[in-house]
């Protein structure tokens, strides 16, 4: 229990009749990433709320920053960080004074206050516009200021739930190298998301949440694995060739208008090589080869009643020539 930052154990909520939580695990190792994947409705803000203290949960074990949640809140709160879906930027005062007001909040000396307002604005690339009224930033910068505030208390562990959305690609990309690096620092993060590319680029770990229940946990590459459907697939130029690969190939899928072969493969390297070894025993040079594993739209909609994320990973296909 010490290796983990958050530790949830049965962790149940209802509201009336309805079951948000339906007593989940969570285990998040210190200076990690870990990903709470779900479409809306799911349980992942409620689980947050919960770990944060905001919201009180109807049962289950929890422990955050080695605290009891239900024993000490206090110290939780003392180790934590909390940036929700909605901005706790003040629109009608500077970023500075955003910053600043933190800071008297976290008890800092003035001095001290102005010291690391000073060094998270540098930080987060909002120098030249910290006396600026925060109305006048971008999505992306509020978003930027807001988790900057968040900091200001200097939290080991960080709860950000769906702090990406509504932002652009280019901020959201932003937003992504921000969290790597407070991770890199020392940090420990649970985030919460519906972008299936943000818990596949910087997740360590991801959690799968539907209806309120934990379908699968893993690192991206392991919930991956969980879905059938993999393959590499040969293609050939040279109609004979072809017919000669797949003649050999006798457990290869057939596609004899576009000359290509369909072997079933999970993707990992050291089938990949099996497949290659094959190949060149059997002489069989194929003109392009590409590797194809499910992606996490695959591993939503196999474990969830409704899946539809609106954002896939770039590129579900590696190409090797």
């Amino acid at each position: 229990m010490s290796t983990l930052a958050i530790a949830a154990n049965g962790l149940r909520k209802s509201y009336g009749d309805k079951v948000v939580l339906d007593g989940i695990d969570l285990a998040v190792p210190y200076g990690t990433v870990f990903s709470l994947l779900g479409p809306n409705g799911a349980g992942k803000t409620t689980a947050v709320n919960i770990l944060s203290t905001l919201v009180r949960a109807d049962a289950g074990d929890l422990r955050v920053g080695g605290h009891d949640l239900a024993a000490d809140p206090q110290a939780v709160r003392a180790a934590i960080g909390v940036t929700g879906q909605f901005s706790a930027v003040d629109s009608l005062i500077t970023g500075e004074e955003n910053m600043l007001l933190m800071a008297d909040l976290h008890h800092l000396p003035r001095a001290e206050g102005r010291r690391v307002a000073a060094a998270l604005l540098e930080r987060f690339d909002l120098a030249e516009a910290a006396r600026k009224p925060a109305s006048t930033y971008s999505g992306g910068m509020k978003r930027r200021l807001d988790l900057a505030m968040t900091l200001v208390g200097s939290p080991r562990i960080i709860f950000l739930d769906e702090p990406t959305t509504g932002l652009d690609p280019r901020s959201r990309h932003t937003m992504w190298g921000i969290v790597r690096e407070l991770v890199s620092d020392g940090a420990t993060v649970l985030l919460t998301t519906q972008y299936l590319e943000e818990a596949d680029r910087i997740a360590d770990r991801i959690a799968v949440l539907d209806n309120g229940r934990i379908a699968a946990e893993g690192t991206a590459a392991e919930l991956k694995r969980l879905v059938p459907g993999g393959h590499v697939r040969l293609r050939f130029t040279d109609p004979a060739t072809y017919r000669f690969a797949a003649s050999t190939l006798r457990g290869a899928t057939r596609d004899d208008e576009a000359l290509a072969l369909q072997i079933v493969s999970d993707g990992t390297q050291q089938e990949l090589h099996s497949i290659l070894d094959w190949l060149n025993a059997a002489g069989i040079e194929a003109d392009e080869l590409t590797v194809h594993t499910a992606d996490l739209d695959d591993v939503f909609f196999a474990l969830t009643d409704n899946g539809g994320l609106p954002v896939r990973p770039d590129q579900p296909e590696e190409t090797l020539r």
